[in-house]
């Protein structure tokens, strides 16, 4: 089993910046991706952005140029660097790994709530 736990979401205005850190514990495989997946009220959850334990990242385009995801590895923890926060970024932000055979294995943290006010 992994365990993730999230923190750095807030309120901020329209804008601003937030910086959320997920960190792993347990029985985290040194081959995975991490990831940053969000969910807003009513709709489906959605990837934010990716990354692999080699470094090759993958963003939605929605947050591309505005988002920076990153990792330390020797920290098992992964970074949502937000910039240019727009009010339709405000969800809940959910950390995620994947790892396994064909990456099949998924763990989730228990989110942590991003609003971006006007």
């Amino acid at each position: 089993q992994v365990q993730l736990v999230e923190s750095g979401g807030g309120l901020v205005q329209a804008g601003g910046s937030l910086r959320l850190s997920c960190a792993a514990s347990g029985s985290l495989s040194s081959i995975n991706i991490l990831g940053w997946y969000r969910q807003a009220p009513g709709k489906q959850r959605e990837l934010v952005a990716s990354i692999t334990n080699g470094g090759t990242t993958n963003y939605a385009e929605s947050v591309k140029g505005r988002f920076t995801i990153s990792r330390d590895n020797a920290k098992n923890t992964v970074y949502l660097e937000m910039n240019g926060l727009k009010v339709d970024d405000t969800a809940i932000y959910f950390c995620n790994v994947r790892q396994g055979p064909w990456f099949a294995n998924n763990y989730w943290g228990q989110g942590t709530q991003v609003t971006v006010s006007s």
